[in-house]
């Protein structure tokens, strides 16, 4: 029994490899707790996506998701400290200024336009990619947009406030 749940791990991981953001194996069930628990991974360093637009851009719709789950999911949002909920609405803004987002677009529709982007990277669609980015969320073309997402440097202030999600996820068991 134990051999056949080692086996099974490599293929949780896979399935949560393309999109951790709205994986709920890791979440038991919860994808909050689940962005949570992968925020440090796919956040800790967003430099680890240089080459990866469709990384990226999931690392980008994950801390969107989080931003706006721990401020406003009702599970979730009265057991968070404030501090953590302020660094994390801190995180998106730097996020947003290295990819040319706006920075009142709700987190809700960034989140929807990074992950259609990233689909349709992944699908070898980069014209399908372009279009979705570009709109009145965005500050920059969307050839910028791919751009910067396929360069993203280590942003400091996501970093820490992916740890502090993290660390809140963890604490909240």
């Amino acid at each position: 029994m134990k051999r056949r749940a080692l086996l099974s791990l490599p293929l949780l991981a896979a399935a949560c490899a393309e999109d951790p953001a709205q994986s709920y194996i890791w979440g038991i069930g919860d994808p909050v707790r689940g962005a949570g628990l992968n925020a440090t991974r796919m956040l800790g360093d967003t430099s680890r996506w240089d080459g990866d637009p469709a990384g990226a851009a999931i690392a980008a719709a994950q801390l969107e998701f989080l931003a706006r789950s721990l401020r406003d999911d009702p599970i979730w949002s009265f057991r968070v400290n404030p501090a953590t909920i302020q660094e994390l609405q801190a995180a998106v803004a730097e996020m947003r200024n290295a990819l040319g987002i706006s920075l009142t677009a709700s987190n809700a529709d960034v989140e929807t336009l990074l992950r259609q982007a990233s689909q349709a990277l992944r699908a070898g669609s980069e014209a399908r990619a372009l279009a979705v980015l570009s709109g009145p969320n965005f500050t920059v073309p969307p050839q910028e947009v791919l751009r910067r997402l396929g360069s993203l440097p280590r942003l400091r202030r996501v970093s820490a406030a992916a740890g502090m999600a993290g660390n809140e996820i963890l604490s909240r068991r």
